[in-house]
This record gives C-alpha cells, sequence and structure tokens, in this order.
C-alpha cells in the first residue's frame, strides 16, 4: 500500500482511554459492513474506501480528537438518517461526534455504512 500506513497503526497510537475504546468498536463494525472496502490511514485517519486504493472511493473514516471521536461519511449529507445524529460537515460529507463506547449505535451505524458502501460504488461505476 506504499505510503499509507495500516490501520492497526494509527489504533496503537491512541493513549489508553475512552476514545480509543470508541475507535476499537467502530473497526469491526465498519469491517462487517464494508467487507470489500479497502483501509488505510487518509489524511490522518482511519478511512475505508470502496476503490483499489486509500481515497479513491472514500466511504468513511474515524478519527480521535481531544473531546470526542468522528465517525464520518464523505457523502454522508445524502444518507437517510430519521434519528438526525449526522451533521453536516464540508460539501457532502456528513459526520457523527461520540464522547462514550455507549453512544454506538450498531443497527443505526451499519445502516449508515451500507447506505454510504452502495452510495460510492454507486459513483465509481459511473467513472
Amino acid at each position: 500500500m506504499g505510503k499509507f500506513a495500516p490501520v492497526e497503526e494509527y489504533v496503537a497510537g491512541l493513549a489508553t482511554g475512552p476514545f480509543r475504546d470508541i475507535v476499537e468498536k467502530l473497526i469491526p463494525l465498519i469491517d462487517a459492513a464494508l467487507p470489500d472496502a479497502n483501509s488505510a490511514v487518509y489524511h490522518q485517519a482511519p478511512t475505508w474506501s470502496a476503490g483499489e486504493a486509500p481515497g479513491k472511493g472514500p466511504v468513511c473514516y474515524v478519527r480521535a480528537y481531544s473531546k470526542y471521536v468522528t465517525f464520518g461519511f464523505w457523502r454522508g449529507q445524502e444518507l437517510d438518517d430519521p434519528s438526525g445524529r449526522l451533521q453536516p460537515g464540508a460539501r457532502i460529507m456528513g459526520q457523527a461526534k461520540l464522547a462514550s463506547v455507549d453512544e454506538i449505535d450498531e443497527k443505526l451505524f451499519a445502516d449508515w455504512l451500507k447506505q454510504a458502501g452502495e452510495l460510492e460504488a454507486a459513483e465509481l461505476a459511473k467513472a
């Protein structure tokens, strides 16, 4: 994969605590929902992409900050989110900010991941 670090390297660099716990709980959830995605650290965050290389058809990412973990989607504003938990980001991105493992809703997040994966796969098919 060349210049892109594996996701495990990012996790290993996180301090032990609640934000590392959040990231460690999200990773298997993402891997299960996007089994064909490529994962790597892209733009300083673990990112899952539908294309053959990191950043080619990016679907989602996780990134730990000092007060929360962002669980974001490149096409997040296009996702159906009846919960209202996704916040709009730059361009068409969207994210949820998580401060506790208890805020992870596996069913909801799996639905977001399914939608996001399908959107990105459709976009790549057009190219």
